[in-house]
């Protein structure tokens, strides 16, 4: 049973993830395919240069959602079906395929977004208290540098160092590095942009 589990939870984590809430947002109200805007990127950020900041924040809160339910519910199933309860892994496995589902959706040929506002709400749901303060420190470094890259990059690297901080389980410490490495890897165009100092400011 756990390993039926482990594939349900997974697979709906990433289903869930696929859901391309840029793109569908962008296409009802512009007709216009996102991807081929600005960054190519389905994430709040681009969405912004289109719809404004409403459609900043629509994408932005959709995006945080649909990272946070599938990882909420994995920790639930977690403890009510006594589901790897030692290694905490069934939150894990909900929240790479989340992630994964976002960045490389299946609804839109693999591609998607970077996966920022996903992993908002995932951070959100694996310890609350990192989440909160990688929220304050990502508006903070957006707001002086008007870097939406630069900030989410360092909190990436912030997430890494309070996930241990904060002595949470080997699993989520694993996750968690994996998956900055991963997110800052996907804004490897958006560095050698920064170092050129060629990057879109954001106001």
């Amino acid at each position: 049973m756990e390993i039926v589990w482990t594939l349900l939870v997974t697979f709906g984590a990433y289903i869930i993830g696929s859901f391309p809430t840029g793109y569908l947002i962008v296409k009802a109200l512009k007709g216009q395919d996102i991807r081929e805007v600005g960054s190519g990127s389905t994430g709040a950020t681009n969405v912004k240069r289109v719809l404004g900041k409403k459609g900043f924040y629509s994408v932005l809160l959709i995006d945080a959602i649909k990272g946070f339910v599938p990882v909420m519910l994995a920790k639930y199933l977690e403890v009510k079906l006594g589901l790897y309860a030692d290694l905490h892994l069934l939150p894990i496995f909900a929240s790479a395929a989340v992630v994964i589902g976002h960045s490389k959706s299946i609804f839109l040929n693999f591609t998607g977004g970077k996966s920022v506002a996903t992993m908002a709400g995932v951070g959100l749901a694996i310890d609350w208290r990192v989440a909160v303060i990688c929220y304050f420190v990502f508006a903070i470094v957006a707001y002086i540098s008007k870097y939406i890259s630069l900030a989410s990059i360092i909190v990436m690297v912030l997430m890494v160092i309070l996930i241990i901080y904060f002595k949470n389980p080997p699993s989520y410490i694993t996750f968690c590095s994996i998956i900055a490495i991963y997110v800052i890897y996907l804004h490897r165009e958006n560095i050698k942009r920064l170092i050129q100092g060629t990057e879109n400011k954001v106001r």
